[in-house]
């Protein structure tokens, strides 16, 4: 059964293969910016990144975000996000097992839930979502897209 752990400082490229090989979104660039923006995230209390490997090779990851919140009693919120796994190693276990990790960590801070979205429409992906323990439609999402900016 795959394992996950959280991610470290070297973990960086290996993470930028798994998103090339996995096509699902465009990384950030130039690797200065990337190299900003993974220091940023690591040093973040409320920011985690949960990663499952096949020897050195990370073939799965996702990161949960937490927030502080004045409802629920005061209970966090967490955010699952970017949830990739490779191509190759799908439905071998280790996208539930980063979503696992994410879920414990989330539970032990003392979120009240997790929410996540998904724009896959592949029913595949949905089902597996469902077996991880997340309920459709129970909440509607909505999303805003930032603006074009004025030429």
């Amino acid at each position: 059964m795959p394992t996950a752990r959280l991610a470290e400082d070297s973990d960086l490229s290996a993470l930028l293969e798994l998103f090339r090989a996995s096509e699902v979104s465009v990384a950030a660039e130039p690797l200065e910016r990337v190299e900003d923006i993974w220091r940023q995230t690591l040093f973040r209390d409320d920011l985690a990144v949960f990663v499952s490997a096949v020897e050195s090779r990370i073939v799965a990851s996702c990161m949960l975000i937490t927030a502080p919140n004045l409802l629920r009693a005061g209970r966090c919120h967490g955010f699952l996000e970017n949830v990739v796994t490779h191509p190759d190693y799908q439905g071998r276990g280790h996208g539930r097992a980063v979503i696992a990790a994410a879920l414990t960590e989330a539970w032990r801070k003392d979120c009240h839930h997790v929410l996540m979205q998904s724009g896959r429409k592949d029913a595949r992906v949905h089902r597996f979502y469902e077996a991880c323990g997340f309920i459709p439609g129970l909440r509607v999402g909505y999303v805003a897209h930032r603006p074009a900016r004025p030429a």
